[in-house]
């Protein structure tokens, strides 16, 4: 059941990529369209419940620094706001009351995520490394996009990408966690053709 939901999360993280790269190819520019932001959002939603079930704390890490960055997206191409208002509260809340829960009882939390015999402790830290870096991209995405006041998929956030996943697949392949592994992998070409067409972008436009 706990592979089910990260499978799941991952045919929508792979969705997102997939259709975003789709787009961008038929422009011939990279581009941040709306479904984008909200396959985003529900992948998020449902890996960060996969991390919890899988007592991981790099994955629940990555998913707590992105999830509101999806929202931001969402906010400032106009979909949030149509959202149903219930929708809007539960999924603002969710990753707060993971929080409270987890400060609620912070022995167990460390005990369960960071004292775990399946994880050591030097692979938690290099997991998390690797997710902060990989979510870094969307920090640098919602800075350049918010001094443009438009949702935008920089350059930068396709090298960080690249970089950030290539660790995160090490990672993956030392826990043995397909679905890590899968989900990665799907998304290495996209990356690499977002690059790709950002540096033709930039010859068409010299």
């Amino acid at each position: 059941m706990i592979y089910v939901i990260g499978l799941i999360a991952q045919l929508f993280f792979g969705a997102r990529t997939i259709l975003q790269w789709i787009l961008s190819e038929r422009a011939k520019k990279v581009l941040s369209p709306s479904i984008f932001w909200i396959l985003s959002l529900i992948a998020s939603y449902l890996f960060f419940i996969y991390g919890w079930l899988r007592e991981d704390f790099a994955i629940i890490l990555g998913q707590m620094i992105s999830y509101y960055i999806y929202i931001w997206n969402l906010k400032i191409k106009g979909i949030w706001t149509k959202m149903y208002k219930i929708l809007r509260i539960l999924l603002l809340i969710t990753p707060v009351i993971a929080i409270v829960l987890a400060a609620d009882n912070v022995d167990q939390f460390v005990s369960t995520f960071f004292k775990n015999d399946k994880i050591p402790i030097w692979l938690v830290i290099f997991g998390s490394f690797g997710q902060i870096l990989f979510t870094f991209r969307f920090i640098y995405q919602i800075i350049y996009s918010a001094k443009r006041n438009e949702s935008i998929l920089p350059l930068g956030f396709w090298i960080i990408s690249l970089t950030g996943s290539s660790l995160i697949i090490i990672y993956a392949l030392i826990r043995l966690d397909p679905i890590l592994i899968l989900g990665q992998s799907a998304g290495f070409i996209a990356y690499i053709r977002n690059i790709i067409i950002y540096t033709k972008q930039g010859k068409n436009s010299q």
